[in-house]
């Protein structure tokens, strides 16, 4: 049995932690924040899967390789469509009570999807109803292992929980990940040996000052893997959620709204979908966030009108509770009057790079959820495959913990679907290096923010894109460690912020050398699509043994 250190509390983290503890292994929890703490708490939209008899498993694998523009290995996909039945009824014997009516389990209808397969729980609060059984699932594993008497085989603890505990950078020896180095909440650093550690550390939504992730969403794992020596591609495919609501704290507006028949209107009140593509408001999310951003620039920047009048004030206050709350809390009553939306950030497609089993390009160390390019949603996730994703992945990881060989395949032999081998266009670059001895400003996260908007957002050219990366490379990476700030908060926020720095610098020089426009990625001096284009690949040249900053190197 092995020693397991799994990092991050959402849907990926919680399913990982669960069935390593109970296949036998010894596990390390370790969240941020708190254990409920996650993005997958806020997702509204529902999971996906084929488990109804109009349904099936080849038509749910169609159309998420449609929506992932050419760049999805159909092998994930398969993977993801194939066993996503059967990790939604093991949510379901965690806890999780999705929606019933008359017929049975409720389903609904997302953009790009040609059935009603999207299963949700409590309307629109599905990632919450998630979070809490599975939470509830983990402490009870954790409660059990506690209270074992000693002296028996199955003496000692097998899961630890430590909450607001902070990866900082992973250990590596021998061109191996052998545990990782955190920030504890009393502001000290301390290493954890672990035999794999297994990264679950969600996306960097706070790369961009619009999202509806929470804050806490920085790419901590990413960013640690590539510093590592791991390697990361496709970071230039960030997924913009077409419908946040256009107030302070931009919550998220589920896809399932406009499923359900609302509808997407300028400020002359006109219905602009209809004009932009056959699905309309239910077209591709990309599609719709970019239909949005130009129908904004055409009136100065003012948000469209999400117009859900017409599904009645019942089916909106039962059906999307989350959302009306908001829409209340806003002074919004969307019941009777079309509310304001506009794209925020929300999914990254690119993270680091494994395969089919979860495992990345340095031995010992696994990725799951969103921090995690399993090759599943190509260059655009189809809706509320995120959530199923995360629960497949997990459960493929720890059965993959410590074996030489999976369902018969070699286990290094099944690492060539990772950097190694992974088709990649165009010629090598490397962008601009910046270090804390620079010249420079210290990097901040609102400067960082800013230039991503404004560069590297729903709408990007070659020409900002260079203004973005020459911008970066001026400003030093910010200083980090407990000598570079007192309190623990600042500290915890110095970190974050590196992680923010190096993952826009290695996200602005991806996008500047994919010269065309696919999926989340679009460029308006390259609005065509070229096939033979393949994958962005970033990677530190070698392995990162002493944890010292490696030379960075993108190819692309």
């Amino acid at each position: 049995m092995a020693n397991v250190l799994v990092v991050g509390s959402g849907l990926a983290g919680l399913i990982a932690a669960i069935r390593a503890t109970d296949a036998g292994h010894t596990v390390t929890l370790v969240t941020k924040a708190g254990l409920p703490d996650s993005n997958t708490r806020y997702a509204q939209g529902g999971i996906a899967a084929a488990m109804f008899p109009d349904d099936s498993v080849e038509s749910h694998m169609v159309d998420t390789l449609r929506a992932g523009a050419g760049l999805c290995d159909p092998a994930a996909v398969e993977v993801l469509c194939t066993e996503g039945p059967a990790r939604v009824r093991d949510l379901i014997r965690f806890g999780v009570d999705f929606d019933r009516d008359e017929s049975g389990v409720t389903r609904g209808l997302e953009a790009a999807h040609s059935r009603s397969r999207v299963l949700h729980a409590g309307g629109d609060a599905t990632g919450a109803a998630i979070e809490s059984a599975l939470v509830a699932t983990v402490r009870e594993r954790a409660e059990r292992a506690r209270t074992l008497p000693r002296g028996t085989a199955d003496a000692g603890p097998r899961l630890l929980i430590r909450e607001h505990t902070m990866l900082v950078d992973l250990a590596v020896h021998g061109g191996r990940v052998t545990g990782a180095v955190l920030l504890g909440p009393d502001g000290q650093l301390r290493s954890r040996a672990a035999d794999s550690v297994i990264l679950a550390t969600g996306g960097a939504g706070s790369l961009y000052p619009h999202t509806t992730n929470p804050a806490l969403a920085t790419g901590d794992g990413v960013a640690a893997a590539w510093r590592a020596g791991a390697a990361v591609a496709d970071l230039e495919f960030y997924q913009f959620h077409p419908t946040a609501l256009a107030v302070p704290g931009t919550p998220l507006v589920s896809e399932a709204v406009r499923g359900e028949g609302a509808v997407l209107r300028n400020a002359l009140g006109t219905r602009f979908m209809l004009d932009v593509h056959p699905g309309a408001e239910l077209a591709p999310r990309d599609v719709v966030a970019r239909s949005i951003a130009h129908e904004m620039a055409g009136q100065d920047g003012t948000p469209v009108l999400l117009d859900a009048t017409g599904l009645g004030r019942d089916l909106l206050e039962r059906r999307f509770p989350t959302i009306t709350a908001a829409c209340r809390q806003a002074g919004l009553d969307w019941a009777t009057d079309p509310i304001p939306v506009a794209p925020a950030a929300h999914y990254w497609m690119g993270g680091v790079i494994t395969d089919i089993w979860g495992r990345a390009s340095l031995p010992g160390l696994y990725a799951v959820g969103e921090a995690a390019r399993t090759g599943a949603h190509g260059a655009n996730r189809l809706a509320s495959n995120s959530l199923l994703e995360a629960a497949v992945f997990a459960d493929r990881a720890v059965r993959a913990l410590g074996a030489s060989r999976v369902d018969g395949v070699d286990a290094g032999a099944a690492l060539d679907r990772a950097a190694a081998d992974l088709p990649r266009s165009a010629a090598p670059f490397v962008p601009g290096r910046s270090t804390p001895g620079n010249a420079g400003p210290f990097a901040d996260r609102e400067g960082i923010q800013r230039v991503m908007w404004q560069y590297a957002g729903v709408l990007r050219s070659g020409e900002g894109l260079a203004v973005a990366a020459a911008t970066l490379a001026c400003w030093s990476r910010p200083a980090t460690g407990p000598d570079a700030a007192a309190h623990l908060d600042m500290q915890i926020q110095a970190y974050e912020d590196a992680n923010l720095f190096d993952l826009a610098r290695i996200t602005v020089a991806a996008a500047l050398g994919r010269e065309e426009s696919r999926g989340a990625h679009y460029r308006s001096d390259f609005p065509a699509s070229r096939p033979e284009l393949a994958h962005t690949v970033a990677f530190s040249r070698e392995p990162n043994e002493s944890n010292t900053e490696a030379e960075e190197a993108i190819a692309c």
